[in-house]
């Protein structure tokens, strides 16, 4: 069954839970086509206002996961529909536990040459039976796509995962997409560096509390440029809802 999809901010989202959202994965890989799963969080909902490529390709995508609690917050107080926080990087170990189960092939394209081998070693460690069939660092010229486009349709990889970070890895899957012969291809920003250890995500208490963001600020303060869109996606939420 198809997720319900609302516009917050004129940003398109799914009303999915965790559950829902890998259900609606397993339905992508029944299809012929190719399917993306994107994260919405309150950062690209501000960035999708201001790009209109990106918002066009937000449109085009199979699955919009609610990533930020600032989106599922928004989307109740406005009373648009009822969901859950799906993070992208605990959505993307769900799918590579199901594709240990399934026998689905994996292809791990983005991050750094040393990030990318490690995070092979890491999903092979926790999923006895993943099949990872390949892998690509992100440094590569545009003119080495197409050999790297090759690769992963010669490879049988069912799964793409991207890690490029936002908007790129959504603007590279608009490019390419069309020329991929993967099931599902998911963005997942910064998960790579994660799922290798490299990052640590907050203790499990902070999760609970939506504090994840905030832990996030405080580990990486250079991340605050980034985090101005938090006050602008909470003062235009607080808008909409004033004027109904």
């Amino acid at each position: 069954m198809k997720p319900k999809r609302i516009e917050l901010l004129g940003v398109p989202v799914d009303c999915v839970n965790m559950s829902q959202a890998l259900s609606a994965v397993e339905e992508m890989m029944r299809d012929d086509r190719p399917g993306m799963v994107v994260a919405v969080n309150p950062e690209k909902v501000i960035k999708a206002r201001k790009n209109p490529a990106l918002l066009a390709q937000l449109r085009e995508a199979r699955l919009l996961i609610p990533d930020g609690i600032g989106v599922v917050m928004a989307a109740r107080l406005l009373g648009l529909g009822k969901m859950e926080r799906v993070p992208g990087s605990e959505l993307m170990p769900a799918i590579c536990e199901r594709a240990a189960r399934k026998q689905y092939r994996i292809f791990l394209f983005g991050a750094g040459p040393e990030v990318n081998r490690d995070v092979m070693e890491a999903l092979r460690r926790r999923f006895p039976g993943l099949r990872i069939v390949g892998g690509q660092h992100g440094y590569l010229k545009e003119n080495e796509m197409p050999f790297l486009i090759d690769r992963i349709n010669a490879s049988g990889a069912d799964v793409l995962f991207i890690a490029l970070g936002s908007p790129k890895q959504e603007l590279w899957l608009e490019q390419y997409l069309p020329r991929l012969k993967v099931k599902v291809c998911q963005g997942v920003g910064g998960t790579f560096d994660v799922l290798s250890g490299r990052v640590k995500r907050a203790p499990m208490f902070i999760r609970k509390m939506h504090l994840e963001w905030l832990y996030r600020l405080l580990s990486e303060p250079r991340r605050l440029l980034r985090q101005t869109a938090l006050p602008r996606f909470a003062a235009r939420v607080f808008w909409q809802f004033v004027i109904g």
